[in-house]
């Protein structure tokens, strides 16, 4: 791992719901290449995410943000969710 920051809250993007802020960003080198991964969600696990424990608004803007890093369609940056270190290291390994 290169880098694990917690991202300002002046780091955003914009949705039509309100703006989202991703919680970390994290840089990996492979070889001479560094990839980042953006962190979204640290609120809980991936399976209180999934029973509705998170707000319809923050859900959308979590949509939001992966339309807008797949729009990006750069394979050095990447967008998940994730509740753990380890599904972060899968996601990576992939």
């Amino acid at each position: 791992m290169a880098v694990y920051v917690k991202l300002p809250d002046g780091f955003y993007i914009s949705t039509p719901v309100r703006k989202y802020n991703p919680d970390w960003a994290i840089a990996f080198y492979e070889g001479t290449v560094k990839h980042i991964y953006f962190v979204a969600e640290t609120k809980g696990t991936l399976d209180s995410m999934k029973l509705n424990h998170i707000t319809p608004v923050e859900q959308a803007k979590i949509d939001c943000a992966r339309a807008h890093f797949k729009a990006l369609n750069d394979e050095n940056v990447v967008y998940d969710v994730v509740s753990d270190y380890q599904t972060l290291l899968n996601a990576v390994m992939k």
